[in-house]
Protein backbone atom coordinates (compact mmCIF):
# COMPACT_ATOMS: atom_id res chain seq x y z
CA UNK A 1 0.00 0.00 0.00
CA UNK A 2 1.53 3.32 -1.10
CA UNK A 3 2.73 5.63 1.71
CA UNK A 4 1.27 3.22 4.26
CA UNK A 5 2.92 4.61 7.37
CA UNK A 6 2.35 8.25 6.50
CA UNK A 7 -1.35 7.60 6.00
CA UNK A 8 -1.53 5.63 9.23
CA UNK A 9 -0.06 8.63 11.02
CA UNK A 10 -2.79 10.83 9.57
CA UNK A 11 -5.44 8.39 10.73
CA UNK A 12 -4.09 8.41 14.26
CA UNK A 13 -3.55 12.14 14.58
CA UNK A 14 -6.23 13.90 12.55
CA UNK A 15 -10.00 13.83 13.15
CA UNK A 16 -11.85 11.28 11.05
CA UNK A 17 -13.97 13.99 9.47
CA UNK A 18 -10.94 15.82 8.14
CA UNK A 19 -9.66 12.66 6.50
CA UNK A 20 -12.95 12.24 4.66
CA UNK A 21 -12.94 15.88 3.59
CA UNK A 22 -9.39 15.73 2.28
CA UNK A 23 -9.58 12.51 0.34
CA UNK A 24 -13.06 12.54 -1.14
CA UNK A 25 -14.55 15.94 -1.60
CA UNK A 26 -12.26 18.79 -2.60
CA UNK A 27 -13.21 19.66 -6.17
CA UNK A 28 -14.20 22.95 -7.77
CA UNK A 29 -14.11 22.18 -11.50
CA UNK A 30 -16.43 19.60 -12.99
CA UNK A 31 -16.14 17.78 -16.29
CA UNK A 32 -18.43 15.94 -18.67
CA UNK A 33 -17.39 12.72 -16.95
CA UNK A 34 -18.58 14.15 -13.63
CA UNK A 35 -21.96 14.90 -15.17
CA UNK A 36 -22.22 11.46 -16.78
CA UNK A 37 -21.40 9.89 -13.43
CA UNK A 38 -23.49 12.17 -11.22
CA UNK A 39 -26.67 13.01 -13.15
CA UNK A 40 -29.75 11.07 -14.16
CA UNK A 41 -28.97 11.07 -17.86
CA UNK A 42 -31.63 10.30 -20.50
CA UNK A 43 -29.87 6.96 -21.02
CA UNK A 44 -30.49 6.13 -17.35
CA UNK A 45 -33.91 7.66 -16.80
CA UNK A 46 -35.92 5.46 -19.19
CA UNK A 47 -35.35 2.15 -17.37
CA UNK A 48 -35.89 0.96 -13.81
CA UNK A 49 -33.32 -1.42 -12.40
CA UNK A 50 -34.94 -4.58 -10.95
CA UNK A 51 -32.30 -7.33 -10.59
CA UNK A 52 -28.57 -8.03 -10.88
CA UNK A 53 -26.68 -11.29 -11.09
CA UNK A 54 -23.02 -10.43 -10.67
CA UNK A 55 -21.05 -13.56 -11.58
CA UNK A 56 -17.27 -13.11 -11.39
CA UNK A 57 -13.96 -14.86 -10.88
CA UNK A 58 -11.36 -13.19 -8.68
CA UNK A 59 -7.75 -14.20 -9.38
CA UNK A 60 -5.78 -13.00 -6.34
CA UNK A 61 -2.32 -13.82 -7.70
CA UNK A 62 -2.92 -11.69 -10.79
CA UNK A 63 -5.11 -9.07 -9.04
CA UNK A 64 -7.58 -9.72 -11.85
CA UNK A 65 -11.37 -9.87 -12.10
CA UNK A 66 -13.36 -11.37 -14.97
CA UNK A 67 -16.98 -12.29 -15.41
CA UNK A 68 -20.35 -10.82 -16.22
CA UNK A 69 -23.29 -8.92 -14.78
CA UNK A 70 -26.82 -9.74 -15.91
CA UNK A 71 -28.92 -6.60 -15.55
CA UNK A 72 -32.70 -6.92 -15.50
CA UNK A 73 -34.82 -3.81 -15.95
CA UNK A 74 -38.34 -2.52 -16.53
CA UNK A 75 -39.00 -0.11 -19.40
CA UNK A 76 -40.43 3.24 -18.24
CA UNK A 77 -40.11 5.27 -21.44
CA UNK A 78 -39.38 4.58 -25.09
CA UNK A 79 -35.65 4.53 -25.75
CA UNK A 80 -33.04 2.24 -27.23
CA UNK A 81 -29.76 3.47 -25.71
CA UNK A 82 -28.73 2.41 -22.21
CA UNK A 83 -25.91 3.84 -20.07
CA UNK A 84 -23.82 1.33 -18.14
CA UNK A 85 -20.86 2.43 -16.04
CA UNK A 86 -17.47 0.74 -15.66
CA UNK A 87 -14.24 2.45 -14.71
CA UNK A 88 -10.87 1.92 -16.37
CA UNK A 89 -8.66 -0.02 -16.37
CA UNK A 90 -11.50 -2.57 -16.36
CA UNK A 91 -13.00 -3.03 -19.81
CA UNK A 92 -16.27 -4.32 -21.23
CA UNK A 93 -15.60 -7.14 -23.67
CA UNK A 94 -19.15 -7.53 -24.98
CA UNK A 95 -22.82 -6.96 -24.17
CA UNK A 96 -25.62 -9.29 -25.24
CA UNK A 97 -29.41 -9.33 -25.22
CA UNK A 98 -31.37 -12.40 -26.32
CA UNK A 99 -28.11 -13.99 -27.52
CA UNK A 100 -27.38 -11.02 -29.81
CA UNK A 101 -24.25 -8.97 -29.35
CA UNK A 102 -24.94 -5.25 -29.02
CA UNK A 103 -23.08 -2.15 -30.20
CA UNK A 104 -21.26 -0.13 -27.52
CA UNK A 105 -20.12 3.48 -27.63
CA UNK A 106 -17.50 4.23 -24.98
CA UNK A 107 -17.29 7.68 -23.39
CA UNK A 108 -14.74 7.48 -20.59
CA UNK A 109 -16.28 5.49 -17.76
CA UNK A 110 -19.78 5.66 -19.28
CA UNK A 111 -20.71 3.10 -21.92
CA UNK A 112 -23.73 3.58 -24.16
CA UNK A 113 -25.32 0.38 -25.42
CA UNK A 114 -27.68 0.37 -28.39
CA UNK A 115 -30.44 -2.21 -28.02
CA UNK A 116 -31.76 -4.07 -31.07
CA UNK A 117 -35.12 -5.32 -29.82
CA UNK A 118 -38.13 -3.01 -29.26
CA UNK A 119 -38.33 -1.67 -25.71
CA UNK A 120 -42.04 -1.33 -24.95
CA UNK A 121 -43.17 0.50 -21.84
CA UNK A 122 -43.93 -1.88 -18.98
CA UNK A 123 -41.91 -4.78 -20.33
CA UNK A 124 -39.08 -6.43 -18.39
CA UNK A 125 -35.86 -7.25 -20.23
CA UNK A 126 -32.26 -8.02 -19.40
CA UNK A 127 -28.80 -7.53 -20.84
CA UNK A 128 -25.57 -9.30 -19.91
CA UNK A 129 -22.38 -7.26 -19.64
CA UNK A 130 -19.10 -9.19 -19.87
CA UNK A 131 -15.98 -7.57 -18.50
CA UNK A 132 -12.45 -8.19 -17.24
CA UNK A 133 -9.26 -6.53 -16.14
CA UNK A 134 -7.19 -5.25 -13.24
CA UNK A 135 -9.49 -3.05 -11.14
CA UNK A 136 -8.20 0.09 -9.47
CA UNK A 137 -6.22 -0.85 -6.39
CA UNK A 138 -7.26 0.95 -3.22
CA UNK A 139 -4.45 3.18 -1.96
CA UNK A 140 -6.03 4.16 1.35
CA UNK A 141 -9.32 2.30 1.66
CA UNK A 142 -12.05 3.16 2.25
CA UNK A 143 -11.40 6.85 1.47
CA UNK A 144 -9.50 6.18 -1.74
CA UNK A 145 -11.35 3.02 -2.68
CA UNK A 146 -11.15 0.16 -5.11
CA UNK A 147 -9.90 -3.34 -4.32
CA UNK A 148 -7.54 -3.95 -1.39
CA UNK A 149 -5.18 -6.80 -2.28
CA UNK A 150 -3.47 -7.69 1.00
CA UNK A 151 -2.24 -10.82 2.78
CA UNK A 152 -2.82 -11.95 6.35
CA UNK A 153 -0.04 -12.84 8.80
CA UNK A 154 -0.06 -16.42 7.51
CA UNK A 155 0.50 -15.35 3.90
CA UNK A 156 -3.06 -16.00 2.76
CA UNK A 157 -4.74 -13.56 0.38
CA UNK A 158 -6.90 -11.02 2.18
CA UNK A 159 -9.00 -9.02 -0.28
CA UNK A 160 -11.89 -6.58 -0.02
CA UNK A 161 -13.78 -3.97 -2.02
CA UNK A 162 -14.70 -0.45 -0.91
CA UNK A 163 -16.08 2.20 -3.23
CA UNK A 164 -18.28 4.86 -1.59
CA UNK A 165 -18.09 8.08 -3.56
CA UNK A 166 -15.78 6.56 -6.15
CA UNK A 167 -18.61 4.26 -7.21
CA UNK A 168 -19.27 0.55 -7.59
CA UNK A 169 -18.29 0.77 -11.26
CA UNK A 170 -14.69 0.81 -10.07
CA UNK A 171 -14.96 -3.00 -9.82
CA UNK A 172 -18.18 -4.13 -11.58
CA UNK A 173 -20.41 -2.84 -14.40
CA UNK A 174 -23.70 -1.36 -13.21
CA UNK A 175 -26.10 1.56 -13.29
CA UNK A 176 -23.85 3.60 -11.03
CA UNK A 177 -26.13 6.26 -9.62
CA UNK A 178 -27.66 6.37 -6.15
CA UNK A 179 -31.21 7.20 -7.23
CA UNK A 180 -32.05 3.72 -8.55
CA UNK A 181 -31.49 0.78 -6.20
CA UNK A 182 -31.75 -2.76 -7.49
CA UNK A 183 -34.69 -4.68 -5.97
CA UNK A 184 -32.71 -7.89 -5.36
CA UNK A 185 -29.36 -9.33 -6.34
CA UNK A 186 -27.36 -12.54 -6.63
CA UNK A 187 -23.59 -12.22 -6.09
CA UNK A 188 -21.55 -15.23 -7.28
CA UNK A 189 -17.81 -15.04 -6.65
CA UNK A 190 -15.32 -17.72 -7.68
CA UNK A 191 -12.12 -17.85 -5.60
CA UNK A 192 -9.29 -20.33 -4.88
CA UNK A 193 -10.59 -23.18 -2.75
CA UNK A 194 -8.46 -22.28 0.28
CA UNK A 195 -10.32 -18.95 0.56
CA UNK A 196 -13.89 -17.90 1.36
CA UNK A 197 -15.83 -15.05 -0.19
CA UNK A 198 -18.35 -13.21 1.99
CA UNK A 199 -20.81 -10.82 0.34
CA UNK A 200 -24.18 -9.27 1.12
CA UNK A 201 -27.34 -11.14 2.03
CA UNK A 202 -27.49 -14.87 2.77
CA UNK A 203 -25.28 -17.63 1.47
CA UNK A 204 -27.29 -19.58 -1.09
CA UNK A 205 -24.72 -22.12 -2.30
CA UNK A 206 -21.06 -23.13 -2.44
CA UNK A 207 -19.99 -25.00 -5.59
CA UNK A 208 -16.61 -26.55 -6.25
CA UNK A 209 -14.97 -26.20 -9.66
CA UNK A 210 -11.59 -27.96 -9.68
CA UNK A 211 -9.32 -26.07 -7.29
CA UNK A 212 -11.79 -23.17 -6.90
CA UNK A 213 -15.11 -22.58 -5.20
CA UNK A 214 -17.98 -20.26 -6.10
CA UNK A 215 -19.83 -18.62 -3.23
CA UNK A 216 -23.29 -17.32 -4.16
CA UNK A 217 -24.98 -14.79 -1.88
CA UNK A 218 -28.54 -13.60 -2.42
CA UNK A 219 -29.83 -10.17 -1.37
CA UNK A 220 -33.63 -10.00 -1.13
CA UNK A 221 -33.88 -6.34 -0.11
CA UNK A 222 -33.11 -3.30 -2.26
CA UNK A 223 -29.43 -2.38 -2.06
CA UNK A 224 -27.41 0.62 -3.21
CA UNK A 225 -24.46 -0.03 -5.52
CA UNK A 226 -21.66 1.00 -3.18
CA UNK A 227 -23.15 -1.24 -0.49
CA UNK A 228 -22.38 -4.34 -2.59
CA UNK A 229 -19.10 -5.96 -1.55
CA UNK A 230 -16.71 -8.87 -1.83
CA UNK A 231 -14.51 -9.95 1.08
CA UNK A 232 -12.08 -12.79 0.45
CA UNK A 233 -9.86 -14.45 3.02
CA UNK A 234 -9.10 -17.38 5.28
CA UNK A 235 -12.28 -16.75 7.23
CA UNK A 236 -13.87 -18.64 10.09
CA UNK A 237 -17.43 -18.01 11.18
CA UNK A 238 -19.32 -17.79 14.44
CA UNK A 239 -22.90 -16.65 14.93
CA UNK A 240 -25.73 -15.87 17.30
CA UNK A 241 -29.46 -15.27 17.08
CA UNK A 242 -30.67 -11.90 18.31
CA UNK A 243 -34.25 -11.58 19.60
CA UNK A 244 -35.17 -8.25 18.09
CA UNK A 245 -38.17 -6.13 17.15
CA UNK A 246 -38.59 -8.14 13.94
CA UNK A 247 -38.20 -11.54 15.59
CA UNK A 248 -35.10 -13.73 15.38
CA UNK A 249 -32.22 -12.04 13.59
CA UNK A 250 -29.22 -14.06 12.44
CA UNK A 251 -26.00 -12.22 13.34
CA UNK A 252 -22.94 -13.78 11.71
CA UNK A 253 -19.30 -12.86 12.17
CA UNK A 254 -16.53 -13.68 9.69
CA UNK A 255 -13.00 -13.12 10.96
CA UNK A 256 -9.50 -14.26 10.12
CA UNK A 257 -8.73 -17.66 11.62
CA UNK A 258 -6.14 -16.36 14.10
CA UNK A 259 -8.56 -13.71 15.43
CA UNK A 260 -11.47 -15.99 16.32
CA UNK A 261 -11.14 -15.93 20.10
CA UNK A 262 -10.55 -12.20 20.43
CA UNK A 263 -13.45 -11.54 18.04
CA UNK A 264 -15.84 -13.62 20.14
CA UNK A 265 -15.19 -11.28 23.04
CA UNK A 266 -14.78 -8.00 21.18
CA UNK A 267 -17.82 -8.37 18.93
CA UNK A 268 -20.15 -8.31 21.94
CA UNK A 269 -20.61 -4.66 20.95
CA UNK A 270 -22.65 -5.87 17.93
CA UNK A 271 -25.77 -7.13 19.79
CA UNK A 272 -25.45 -4.14 22.13
CA UNK A 273 -25.54 -1.93 19.03
CA UNK A 274 -28.59 -3.72 17.70
CA UNK A 275 -30.49 -3.27 20.97
CA UNK A 276 -29.70 0.43 21.23
CA UNK A 277 -30.41 1.26 17.60
CA UNK A 278 -33.66 -0.69 17.41
CA UNK A 279 -34.71 1.38 20.44
CA UNK A 280 -33.85 4.68 18.79
CA UNK A 281 -34.41 4.02 15.08
CA UNK A 282 -36.83 1.10 14.92
CA UNK A 283 -36.55 -2.40 13.56
CA UNK A 284 -33.32 -3.37 11.83
CA UNK A 285 -34.23 -2.91 8.15
CA UNK A 286 -32.80 -6.14 6.72
CA UNK A 287 -33.94 -9.11 8.82
CA UNK A 288 -34.52 -11.18 5.69
CA UNK A 289 -30.89 -10.67 4.64
CA UNK A 290 -29.41 -11.12 8.17
CA UNK A 291 -26.61 -9.06 9.73
CA UNK A 292 -22.92 -9.78 9.21
CA UNK A 293 -19.73 -8.24 10.55
CA UNK A 294 -16.78 -9.12 8.31
CA UNK A 295 -13.10 -8.51 9.03
CA UNK A 296 -11.24 -6.68 6.25
CA UNK A 297 -7.74 -5.24 5.68
CA UNK A 298 -8.92 -1.62 5.94
CA UNK A 299 -10.74 0.35 8.66
CA UNK A 300 -14.35 -0.54 7.78
CA UNK A 301 -17.42 0.38 5.73
CA UNK A 302 -21.22 0.21 5.88
CA UNK A 303 -21.85 -2.46 3.24
CA UNK A 304 -25.49 -3.49 3.65
CA UNK A 305 -25.96 -6.66 5.75
CA UNK A 306 -22.20 -7.22 5.32
CA UNK A 307 -20.67 -4.48 7.47
CA UNK A 308 -16.88 -4.55 7.24
CA UNK A 309 -14.54 -4.24 10.20
CA UNK A 310 -10.84 -3.39 10.53
CA UNK A 311 -10.53 -1.44 13.79
CA UNK A 312 -7.84 -3.80 15.15
CA UNK A 313 -10.10 -5.06 17.94
CA UNK A 314 -9.73 -1.80 19.83
CA UNK A 315 -12.23 0.46 21.54
CA UNK A 316 -12.67 3.93 20.09
CA UNK A 317 -11.33 4.82 16.66
CA UNK A 318 -8.13 2.76 16.35
CA UNK A 319 -7.83 3.13 20.11
CA UNK A 320 -8.57 6.89 20.13
CA UNK A 321 -11.52 8.78 21.53
CA UNK A 322 -12.64 11.24 18.86
CA UNK A 323 -14.51 13.30 21.44
CA UNK A 324 -11.62 13.70 23.89
CA UNK A 325 -14.03 13.03 26.76
CA UNK A 326 -13.33 9.39 27.54
CA UNK A 327 -16.77 8.28 26.41
CA UNK A 328 -15.50 7.33 22.98
CA UNK A 329 -13.51 4.48 24.53
CA UNK A 330 -16.67 2.80 25.82
CA UNK A 331 -17.39 1.24 22.41
CA UNK A 332 -15.73 0.09 19.21
CA UNK A 333 -16.22 3.04 16.87
CA UNK A 334 -16.35 0.99 13.67
CA UNK A 335 -18.92 -1.51 14.94
CA UNK A 336 -21.23 1.24 16.17
CA UNK A 337 -20.76 3.80 13.40
CA UNK A 338 -20.72 1.50 10.39
CA UNK A 339 -23.64 -0.59 11.66
CA UNK A 340 -25.57 2.62 12.32
CA UNK A 341 -25.49 3.11 8.57
CA UNK A 342 -27.86 0.17 8.18
CA UNK A 343 -30.59 2.65 9.08
CA UNK A 344 -29.06 5.80 7.55
CA UNK A 345 -27.41 5.01 4.18
CA UNK A 346 -28.73 1.52 3.53
CA UNK A 347 -32.37 1.82 4.63
CA UNK A 348 -32.66 5.55 3.87
CA UNK A 349 -30.33 6.39 0.97
CA UNK A 350 -29.54 9.75 -0.61
CA UNK A 351 -30.52 10.08 -4.27
CA UNK A 352 -27.60 12.40 -4.99
CA UNK A 353 -24.27 12.16 -3.19
CA UNK A 354 -24.48 15.93 -2.58
CA UNK A 355 -26.99 14.96 0.12
CA UNK A 356 -24.61 12.54 1.80
CA UNK A 357 -25.25 14.28 5.12
CA UNK A 358 -28.38 12.12 5.33
CA UNK A 359 -26.03 9.15 5.68
CA UNK A 360 -23.28 10.65 7.78
CA UNK A 361 -24.92 13.22 10.08
CA UNK A 362 -27.50 10.80 11.43
CA UNK A 363 -24.93 8.01 11.74
CA UNK A 364 -22.38 10.20 13.53
CA UNK A 365 -25.27 11.23 15.79
CA UNK A 366 -26.02 7.53 16.40
CA UNK A 367 -22.71 7.24 18.26
CA UNK A 368 -23.91 9.45 21.10
CA UNK A 369 -27.36 7.82 21.06
CA UNK A 370 -25.61 4.50 21.68
CA UNK A 371 -23.97 6.13 24.71
CA UNK A 372 -27.31 7.62 25.74
CA UNK A 373 -28.88 4.16 25.79
CA UNK A 374 -26.19 2.55 27.94
CA UNK A 375 -24.63 5.40 29.92
CA UNK A 376 -27.25 8.13 30.04
CA UNK A 377 -28.01 11.54 28.65
CA UNK A 378 -25.03 13.28 30.25
CA UNK A 379 -22.55 10.90 28.61
CA UNK A 380 -24.33 11.31 25.29
CA UNK A 381 -24.18 15.09 25.52
CA UNK A 382 -20.54 15.25 26.56
CA UNK A 383 -19.51 12.98 23.69
CA UNK A 384 -21.28 14.84 20.88
CA UNK A 385 -20.19 18.24 22.22
CA UNK A 386 -16.63 16.89 22.43
CA UNK A 387 -16.66 15.96 18.75
CA UNK A 388 -17.00 19.65 17.83
CA UNK A 389 -13.23 19.84 17.86
CA UNK A 390 -13.32 17.98 14.53
CA UNK A 391 -15.54 20.56 12.82
CA UNK A 392 -13.76 22.57 10.13
CA UNK A 393 -16.50 24.86 8.74
CA UNK A 394 -14.54 24.85 5.50
CA UNK A 395 -17.52 24.67 3.14
CA UNK A 396 -21.23 23.81 3.29
CA UNK A 397 -22.34 20.33 4.30
CA UNK A 398 -24.39 19.94 1.10
CA UNK A 399 -22.33 19.45 -2.06
CA UNK A 400 -22.91 20.27 -5.72
CA UNK A 401 -25.76 18.34 -7.34
CA UNK A 402 -25.60 16.18 -10.47
CA UNK A 403 -21.79 15.86 -10.61
CA UNK A 404 -21.15 13.16 -7.97
CA UNK A 405 -19.86 15.72 -5.48
CA UNK A 406 -20.30 15.40 -1.74
CA UNK A 407 -20.07 18.35 0.63
CA UNK A 408 -17.79 19.05 3.54
CA UNK A 409 -16.58 16.36 5.92
CA UNK A 410 -18.48 18.44 8.49
CA UNK A 411 -21.44 16.28 7.48
CA UNK A 412 -20.22 14.03 10.30
CA UNK A 413 -19.86 16.00 13.52
CA UNK A 414 -21.29 19.37 12.54
CA UNK A 415 -24.26 17.36 11.29
CA UNK A 416 -24.40 15.37 14.53
CA UNK A 417 -24.33 18.55 16.59
CA UNK A 418 -27.03 20.06 14.39
CA UNK A 419 -29.26 17.07 15.21
CA UNK A 420 -28.33 17.24 18.89
CA UNK A 421 -29.37 20.91 18.84
CA UNK A 422 -32.67 19.94 17.21
CA UNK A 423 -33.27 17.46 20.04
CA UNK A 424 -33.03 20.36 22.50
CA UNK A 425 -35.58 22.39 20.53
CA UNK A 426 -38.10 19.57 20.69
CA UNK A 427 -37.83 19.34 24.51
CA UNK A 428 -39.36 15.87 24.47
CA UNK A 429 -36.98 12.92 24.13
CA UNK A 430 -39.73 10.41 23.51
CA UNK A 431 -41.14 12.56 20.71
CA UNK A 432 -37.64 12.80 19.25
CA UNK A 433 -37.20 9.02 19.45
CA UNK A 434 -40.53 8.44 17.73
CA UNK A 435 -39.55 10.98 15.06
CA UNK A 436 -36.39 9.02 14.27
CA UNK A 437 -38.27 5.71 14.27
CA UNK A 438 -40.98 7.20 12.07
CA UNK A 439 -38.38 8.48 9.66
CA UNK A 440 -37.12 4.93 9.11
CA UNK A 441 -40.68 3.71 8.56
CA UNK A 442 -41.69 6.56 6.25
CA UNK A 443 -38.64 6.21 4.00
CA UNK A 444 -38.21 2.44 4.41
CA UNK A 445 -35.92 1.07 1.67
CA UNK A 446 -36.16 4.35 -0.26
CA UNK A 447 -33.84 6.86 -1.90
CA UNK A 448 -34.53 10.42 -0.75
CA UNK A 449 -33.57 14.07 -1.11
CA UNK A 450 -32.61 16.62 1.51
CA UNK A 451 -35.91 18.37 0.87
CA UNK A 452 -37.86 15.25 1.81
CA UNK A 453 -35.95 14.85 5.08
CA UNK A 454 -36.31 18.54 5.94
CA UNK A 455 -40.06 18.47 5.25
CA UNK A 456 -40.52 15.29 7.30
CA UNK A 457 -38.67 16.68 10.32
CA UNK A 458 -40.53 20.00 10.18
CA UNK A 459 -43.87 18.21 10.03
CA UNK A 460 -43.15 15.66 12.77
CA UNK A 461 -41.56 18.11 15.20
CA UNK A 462 -44.12 20.84 14.57
CA UNK A 463 -41.31 23.36 14.00
CA UNK A 464 -40.63 25.25 10.78
CA UNK A 465 -37.00 24.19 10.30
CA UNK A 466 -36.40 25.96 6.99
CA UNK A 467 -34.00 28.57 8.32
CA UNK A 468 -32.46 26.07 10.75
CA UNK A 469 -31.39 23.74 7.94
CA UNK A 470 -30.40 26.61 5.66
CA UNK A 471 -28.07 27.79 8.43
CA UNK A 472 -26.39 24.51 9.29
CA UNK A 473 -26.46 22.65 5.96
CA UNK A 474 -25.99 25.39 3.39
CA UNK A 475 -23.60 27.85 5.04
CA UNK A 476 -20.42 27.70 7.10
CA UNK A 477 -21.74 30.30 9.53
CA UNK A 478 -22.08 29.35 13.19
CA UNK A 479 -25.03 31.20 14.74
CA UNK A 480 -23.62 33.71 17.23
CA UNK A 481 -25.60 35.04 20.17
CA UNK A 482 -24.45 38.58 20.76
CA UNK A 483 -25.40 39.95 24.16
CA UNK A 484 -24.68 42.60 26.77
CA UNK A 485 -25.74 43.00 30.37
CA UNK A 486 -26.11 46.46 31.86
CA UNK A 487 -27.45 46.80 35.38
CA UNK A 488 -30.69 44.78 35.39
CA UNK A 489 -31.08 44.53 31.65
CA UNK A 490 -30.03 41.85 29.17
CA UNK A 491 -29.89 42.75 25.49
CA UNK A 492 -29.38 40.00 22.92
CA UNK A 493 -29.67 39.12 19.23
CA UNK A 494 -28.55 36.59 16.63
CA UNK A 495 -25.67 37.50 14.33
CA UNK A 496 -23.83 35.53 11.62
CA UNK A 497 -27.09 33.94 10.54
CA UNK A 498 -29.22 33.43 7.44
CA UNK A 499 -32.41 35.40 6.91
CA UNK A 500 -35.36 34.48 9.16
CA UNK A 501 -33.15 32.53 11.58
CA UNK A 502 -34.90 32.80 14.94
CA UNK A 503 -33.94 29.64 16.84
CA UNK A 504 -34.84 29.72 20.55
CA UNK A 505 -32.00 28.92 22.92
CA UNK A 506 -31.75 27.77 26.52
CA UNK A 507 -29.55 29.83 28.84
CA UNK A 508 -28.82 30.01 32.55
CA UNK A 509 -29.11 33.39 34.27
CA UNK A 510 -28.05 33.57 37.91
CA UNK A 511 -28.31 29.79 38.17
CA UNK A 512 -31.83 29.60 36.69
CA UNK A 513 -32.56 27.99 33.33
CA UNK A 514 -34.70 29.97 30.92
CA UNK A 515 -35.44 30.19 27.20
CA UNK A 516 -34.57 33.20 25.06
CA UNK A 517 -36.10 33.84 21.66
CA UNK A 518 -33.52 35.91 19.77
CA UNK A 519 -33.88 37.37 16.32
CA UNK A 520 -31.63 39.54 14.19
CA UNK A 521 -32.89 42.64 15.98
CA UNK A 522 -31.97 43.45 19.58
CA UNK A 523 -34.33 42.17 22.22
CA UNK A 524 -34.39 43.09 25.90
CA UNK A 525 -35.03 41.07 29.04
CA UNK A 526 -35.33 42.59 32.50
CA UNK A 527 -33.21 40.77 35.08
CA UNK A 528 -33.73 40.29 38.80
CA UNK A 529 -30.19 41.30 39.76
CA UNK A 530 -27.51 43.62 38.49
CA UNK A 531 -24.81 42.25 36.17
CA UNK A 532 -26.18 38.71 36.43
CA UNK A 533 -24.16 35.66 35.44
CA UNK A 534 -25.08 34.35 32.00
CA UNK A 535 -24.31 30.97 30.38
CA UNK A 536 -25.52 29.31 27.17
CA UNK A 537 -26.57 25.66 27.28
CA UNK A 538 -23.62 23.80 25.68
CA UNK A 539 -26.02 21.36 24.00
CA UNK A 540 -26.72 24.07 21.41
CA UNK A 541 -24.17 24.28 18.62
CA UNK A 542 -23.74 28.07 18.62
CA UNK A 543 -21.17 30.66 19.55
CA UNK A 544 -21.57 33.75 21.74
CA UNK A 545 -20.08 37.21 21.94
CA UNK A 546 -20.39 39.45 24.98
CA UNK A 547 -20.12 43.13 24.17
Amino acid sequence: MQNKYGLLFLLLVLPVTLIHAQLLSEKNHFTRQDSLRGSITPERAWWDLTYYHLDITVNPDEKYISGKNTIQYKVLESNSVMQIDLQAPLRITKVTQNAKELDIKHDGNAHFITLKNPQSIGEVHSITVYYEGHPKEAINAPWDGGISWEKDVNGNHFIASSCQGLGASVWWPCKDHMYDEVDSMLISVNVPDNLINVSNGRLRSVERFGDTKTYSWFVKNPINNYGVNINIGDYVNFAEVYDGEGGNLDMNYYVLRDNLEKAKEHFKDAPKMMKAFEHWFGQYPFYVDSFKLVEVPYLGMEHQSSVTYGNQYKKGYLGRDLSGTGWGLKFDFIIIHEAGHEWFANNITNKDIADMWIHESFTAYSENLFLDYYYGKKASSEYVVGTRRSIQNDRPIIGVYNVNNEGSGDMYYKGANMLHTLRQLIEDDEKWRQTLRGMNRTFYHQTVTTQQIEAYLSKETGIDLTAFFNQYLRTTKIPTLEYKIENKELKYRWTNTVGAFDMPIKVTIEGKETWLFPKAEWKTKVLETKNATFDIDPDFYVESTKI
